[in-house]
Parts: C-alpha cells; sequence; structure tokens
C-alpha cells in the first residue's frame, strides 16, 4: 500500500512544534480535544475528537485538504456546535504534514478507502458521515467506494476529486508563492487570494496568526512527497453514497463550475445537493455556514 514516504526534516524538533502549535489552538479555543494514535497499514494515524467515547451520538468523521491538518476545520472553535450534539473523528491523513506518518500510497488506487476502512474497525464504527476538504473531499470517495454501507452521507467541500486545480497563470502564482518563497507575507498573500475572501469569508486575527504559523511549519519543515489530488473520472460513476456538494463561488485554486457539472454528471442520484457559497474562497471548511448545513443534515434537517 505505501508508495511515497513524506516526513518532518528535523522530526523531533518539528514535532514539539506541532504539538505546541495543537495546544496554543486548544488554548484560543478555550477547550481540548480527546487524543487517540491508532495503528494502519499506512503507520500510525493520528485522530482528534470531540465525545469519541459516546456512541450513543451519531458520528462525523473529518479529513483535511492537501498540506494542511485537520485541526484547521476547528480554527475560531469552528466545530463547537457540531461537538455539543455528535461524536467527531478529525483524521489526519497519513502523508500530510501532522503527527500521523508520513506514508501515503498510490492516489490513483483504492488505498485511502482501505486506509479508511482500517480507521472504522480501529476505532469502532459501525457507520457515520464523512466530510472532506480539497484532498480530504477525494478521500472521501475512496473510502465511500470500499465501504459504502457504513457511510450514510459525505459532504465535499471544495473537493479535489472532480478536476484538476486552475492552471490560470494568477492563480498558480498565488499558489505557488509559499512553496517559491517561504516567507510569512508570501503565505499571507495565498491566503487572501486563493483560500480566503475577505471580508465575507475569514478567520479572526488570532486565528489566522495560528494558521500562519502552521503553514510556516509545514512549508518550510516538512518534505512533502505525497501525490496530487486528481480528476477521478470514472470512478466516480460507481458511489453509491449519499453526496452534498459545498463550494465557494471566488475558490480560484478549484472553479466550482467544473466540479458542479462533473458531480452531476457521475454521481447523478446519489447528489443530494449543491450548495454555492457567495463570496467564499478554497478554504470553507473555515467557513460557519458551510458547517451550519452539515450539523443541519445530521440532525435531519
Amino acid at each position: 500500500m505505501i508508495k511515497k514516504t513524506s516526513y518532518f526534516k528535523n522530526p523531533e524538533q518539528d514535532k514539539e512544534s506541532f504539538q505546541n502549535w495543537v495546544t496554543r489552538l486548544e488554548q484560543h479555543n478555550g477547550y481540548s480535544y480527546d487524543k487517540l494514535s491508532i495503528q494502519t497499514s499506512l503507520g500510525t494515524t493520528q485522530v482528534y475528537g470531540f465525545n469519541t467515547g459516546n456512541k450513543d451520538l451519531e458520528t462525523l468523521l473529518i479529513f483535511p485538504g492537501f498540506r494542511t491538518s485537520t485541526l484547521i476545520w476547528d480554527l475560531d472553535r469552528g466545530l463547537q456546535s457540531l461537538a455539543k450534539k455528535f461524536r467527531i473523528f478529525m483524521v489526519e491523513t497519513n502523508g500530510q504534514p501532522n503527527l500521523s506518518d508520513g506514508n501515503s500510497p498510490s492516489v490513483k488506487s483504492l488505498d485511502y478507502g482501505k486506509w479508511g476502512n482500517e480507521i472504522f474497525e480501529q476505532l469502532g464504527i459501525e457507520s457515520a458521515y464523512i466530510a472532506g476538504a480539497s484532498f480530504g473531499g477525494l478521500v472521501c470517495m475512496k473510502i465511500a467506494l470500499v465501504i459504502p454501507q457504513k457511510i450514510k452521507a459525505s459532504f465535499l467541500l471544495n473537493p479535489g476529486c472532480f478536476r484538476l486545480i486552475s492552471l490560470h497563470p494568477i492563480t498558480l502564482y498565488y499558489t505557488l508563492l509559499p512553496s517559491i518563497s517561504p516567507k510569512r507575507k508570501s503565505i499571507l498573500k495565498f491566503l487572501d487570494e486563493v483560500v480566503f475572501c475577505k471580508p465575507n469569508h475569514q478567520l479572526s486575527p488570532q486565528a489566522e496568526t495560528l494558521l500562519l504559523d502552521y503553514l510556516e511549519l509545514a512549508i518550510k519543515q516538512y518534505k512533502d512527497k505525497t501525490e496530487k489530488p486528481y480528476y477521478m473520472g470514472k470512478q466516480l460513476d460507481n458511489i453509491k453514497v449519499k453526496v452534498h456538494l459545498l463550494v465557494g463561488d471566488a475558490d480560484p485554486l478549484i472553479p466550482y463550475q467544473k466540479s458542479v457539472s462533473r458531480a452531476r454528471k457521475h454521481i447523478k442520484k446519489e447528489l443530494l445537493h449543491v450548495e454555492v457559497f457567495k463570496d467564499v474562497g478554497h478554504g470553507n471548511e473555515c467557513y460557519a455556514p458551510c458547517l451550519e448545513y452539515v450539523e443541519k443534515v445530521m440532525l435531519g434537517g
């Protein structure tokens, strides 16, 4: 299953920096996470959560975007309302800059889906909702292909499975800028031009600082070898899981029109709803109305 291995350049020091970042996020939010480490075919997988021991609650598993941590979903207490009502597992995808091992499979195989099934089994989850942002949306579709019987519904936020990223020169410039010039102002420019759409879609100054600190660590100190997301094409014809597609109309990285068109082409009757959020960028996991939509559906709305 393992095809590539990514890694922190100074493992002990960099992982300690990441753990300190988690502590700062908990202090900013005013609560702590459940912390679990499970063994999978990709090595150790780190999971954070809320109410993880309460099997009476509906369950949601969350998967992060590329070069991010699933904890980004909870900047500015984004998951606070969901955490009061549901059992939540924030899964740190292997091969991304987090505390999970850096091993990753071939992205075009179903191995991320098999890994997802291992997570369900290790956590004792019989059925659940799943949600993924960007690359995490692709991971959700792989899981849906492998264990459709265990998935109540999937929420895809600006997912990376329906099309390649935009090759528009300006978008490429801002996307590649942090890697070419890993300075704080370059990362902030990427956030302003690609991830958010200020003033409608933005973080508090404190949360933005936390995000900048995380990205600075991820870009400077993590050697990324994980394969990038791709258009899944005919694989999507076999999706038998209910799908909710949540996209931002101001996302320059994965412009939403083609995603919507291909979702309707491939998923058809399983595509329950498409929600287009006005003046929202690529990082819509940090946009309160997106998470409110997830909560409404899980409550039966």
